[in-house]
C-alpha cells in the first residue's frame, strides 16, 4: 500500500514538473508544484483513496478518462455489494481532481488556465499509468495500457 503512494506521490511530483515543459504557452508558465493549502488538503485527500482505487484500477473495473477524471468503465468488475462504493470513490476523486485542476490555476491568478491544467494531467495520467490499468484514447475507446 505504502510502495503504490510513493508511486502515486511521485506521479503527481513529475506530472507538475513535465508538465512546465510541455503543452500549451499557459501551463509552460504556470507554476504546477505550486503548494497552498487547498493544493495539500486535496493531495492528502487523493493520498487516502488511492488505496481504495488501486485495485479498480488493476481489475479494469476503473479507468483513466481522456479528460483528467477516471471512470467506472467496467461496473461488472465490482460485485453488486461493492458497486456503491466503488462510485463513491469515483466521484470523490474527480471531485478532488476538478478541485485540484482548478486550485492550480487560480493559485496562479489564471483560473482562465484550468483547462490546460486539466488536459496536461490528463494526459500525463494515462503516460504514467501502470501495465494493465485502462485509460481513453483520444478517440474514447477504452485501451489496455
Amino acid at each position: 500500500m505504502m510502495k503504490l503512494w510513493r508511486m502515486f506521490e511521485t506521479l503527481v511530483t513529475m506530472v507538475m514538473m513535465a508538465a512546465v515543459i510541455g503543452a500549451s504557452p499557459a501551463v509552460a508558465q504556470a507554476n504546477l508544484e505550486i503548494n497552498t493549502p487547498g493544493v495539500a488538503a486535496l493531495q492528502a485527500s487523493m493520498q487516502k483513496r488511492h488505496g481504495e482505487l488501486a485495485p479498480l484500477y488493476a481489475s479494469g473495473a476503473v479507468g483513466l478518462t481522456r479528460d483528467g477524471n477516471v471512470a467506472l468503465r467496467d461496473p461488472a468488475a465490482v460485485p453488486l455489494a461493492q458497486r456503491a462504493t466503488a462510485n463513491g470513490l469515483v466521484a470523490a476523486e474527480n471531485q478532488d481532481r476538478a478541485a485540484l485542476y482548478r486550485e492550480i490555476a487560480r493559485a496562479n491568478n489564471h483560473p482562465e488556465w484550468e483547462g490546460d491544467i486539466r488536459n496536461t494531467f490528463a494526459q500525463r495520467w494515462i503516460d504514467r499509468a501502470q501495465s494493465g490499468w485502462y485509460y481513453q484514447s483520444a478517440a474514447g475507446a477504452w485501451v489496455r495500457k
